[in-house]
Parts: C-alpha cells; sequence; structure tokens
C-alpha cells in the first residue's frame, strides 16, 4: 500500500483510481444493484478500481498470485460465515433480537460489498499474473 503513494506518478494513479471507485459507488447506487445488470457492473467496477488503486504499482507475479489467492480463501471463509450466519438466523431456538439483527439491510450490504471485493481482487489478481508472467517472459528474451 505504501507503493501507491511512493512516488508522485504513483500518487495521481491511486488518487484517479480512488476517484473513479467513488464516482462508480455512487452511480450504482444510485441507479440501484436490485435485479438491474448496469448496476451491478457498476459496483462491480468501483471494486475493481478500489483494488487497482493499490495494487497498480506491483509488477511481480508472485504478488498478484498471493492477491489470487487471498480472494479465493477470502470467498472461501465468506461462504463458510454466511452458511453459518443463515443457520443460526433460521434456527427455532434464535432469539428474535439476533435473528432480526442477522437478517437485517445492513448485513445484506456488508455480504454484498465483501463478495464484490472478493471478486474484484480474484480478477485482478487473475489478469495482473498472467501480464506480469507475460510480461517477465517478453524481457527476459
Amino acid at each position: 500500500m505504501i507503493d501507491a503513494f511512493s512516488t508522485p506518478r504513483n500518487r495521481i494513479k491511486t488518487l484517479i483510481l480512488l476517484v473513479v471507485w467513488c464516482l462508480s459507488a455512487i452511480a450504482s447506487a444510485v441507479i440501484g444493484i436490485d435485479d438491474n445488470p448496469p448496476g451491478v457492473l457498476l459496483a462491480l467496477l468501483a471494486a475493481i478500481a478500489l483494488i487497482l488503486a493499490f495494487v497498480h504499482p506491483w509488477r511481480t507475479v508472485s504478488k498478484f498470485m498471493f492477491l489470487l489467492l487471498a480472494s479465493v480463501l477470502g470467498f472461501v471463509l465468506f461462504i463458510i460465515q454466511d452458511i453459518i450466519s443463515n443457520s443460526i438466523a433460521q434456527s427455532p431456538t434464535t432469539s428474535g433480537a439476533l435473528q432480526n439483527l442477522i437478517q437485517s439491510t445492513a448485513i445484506d450490504v456488508l455480504n454484498l460489498i465483501l463478495s464484490m471485493i472478493c471478486l474484484a481482487a480474484f480478477i485482478v489478481g487473475a489478469i495482473g499474473s498472467v501480464a506480469m508472467f507475460i510480461r517477465s517472459r517478453s524481457q527476459a528474451t
């Protein structure tokens, strides 16, 4: 993350990507993402811009592979957390207050944000690792 602000050029790129992130997130919220493909794509673009804001200075395959593996692990942990919270919410022995908390809109929004960030990190990690692999192969010859 320090590399994103290390040079003036990296700072400018980071700030541009953060502005794209904010504008895309606001546009997706205005358009709406409930059964609306343009809104979902804007939300995904916002998540990708957020990830790219901090990883654009990376130039090695290993960093992007680590991001790819971390996103897969994060997605698996997210699925496990979602299954556990759904089973707690559907249990008849769970108190009403806890069921209302688990089934609240805030939790739904948090789940959506986490899933978009995991997907964006996967996309950036996969494309970045392939691009850096090709770049390193062409520089070696």
